[in-house]
């Protein structure tokens, strides 16, 4: 009986071996050598992993990086790391660097609770997401903030809070990356990845409200009306469905304030513009 016993495990033992050997010479022989650039290129990231490049992580990110030629380059960004990164890898590739222009998250949504007062008391879940589903949102404006926060709470660099006096959003500019977590997250699309201007110049519409304008001012008193004022003073701003959109090809040192200024129901925007000068009347 121990004879058989023994003879069993020297068996077991010997196609364990043999199988084992086998394992090896394959694991070797199909390996997938890994572009030992792809492991140097992500010590230089932030290892934020959070998908504002397009890509997955990190990691995959720099699997991208590694297998680009010089072309492709500039067609990938880490919007964490910012420019100094991107400098460091392309060192690293021996590729000439492409300067990009500094971007920051939008809040297209101008409903304070000065501008836009709450109508009704939301008592349920404290999740945009959720409000959206089963509600206008307590001031009624159907496409505006809904001021509970999960914007804030998907921020993995504390670049946004809710301000205690106007209930929305406020974006911290110089800890804000453009990684574009709070684009996703934000049921209304109201965020939007805008370059940051020359000294902080953006003009941008408030609102995206597509409501006709008499509608949409019951809820908001700086809802866009679609009067086409703005339209009318660069062509390149387009105003579909009661709402106008300012690209960001239009220059806000040269028109900003003078948008600013003509928007009889304030949804322009103008961050850190001088004002317009006034038209002299000569009579």
């Amino acid at each position: 009986m121990e004879n058989i016993v023994l003879l069993n495990m020297l068996v077991l033992g010997s196609i364990a071996l043999v199988a084992a050997v086998i394992l090896y010479v394959v694991s070797k022989k199909f390996a997938v050598r890994e572009n030992p650039k792809i492991a140097e290129i992500e010590e230089l990231l932030p290892q934020a992993n959070c998908g504002g490049c397009g890509k997955a992580g990190c990691h995959d990110f720099a699997d991208a990086c590694a297998g680009v030629d010089e072309a492709g380059f500039p067609q990938l960004f880490c919007p964490v790391g910012g420019q100094a990164v991107m400098d460091k890898i392309a060192a690293k590739l021996g590729f000439q660097a492409v300067a990009k222009e500094p971007t920051v998250a939008v809040l297209r949504c101008n409903g304070t609770c000065k501008n836009a007062p709450a109508k009704i008391c939301y008592d349920g879940v404290s999740s945009c997401r959720i409000a959206s589903r089963i509600s206008s949102g307590q001031t009624g404006c159907p496409t505006g903030c809904l001021r509970l926060g999960d914007c804030v709470k998907v921020c993995k660099f504390d670049a946004l809070h809710i301000d205690p006096e106007t209930g929305i959003p406020v974006v911290d500019e110089d800890k804000c990356t453009s990684c574009g977590a709070c684009v996703k997250m934000c049921p209304r699309q109201l965020f939007e990845i805008r370059p940051k201007g020359k000294n902080g110049n953006r003009v941008y519409v408030a609102c995206r409200n597509t409501q006709k304008g008499a509608v949409a001012r019951k809820n908001c008193a700086v809802a866009c009306i679609g009067c086409m004022k703005c339209a009318k003073i660069n062509p390149e701003i387009k105003v579909e469905n009661n709402l106008s959109y300012i690209p960001v090809s239009v220059s806000a040192e040269e028109y900003g304030a003078q948008l600013a200024q003509n928007c009889p129901t304030g949804a322009i925007i103008c961050t850190k513009c001088t004002p317009a000068p006034q038209e002299k009347n000569n009579d």
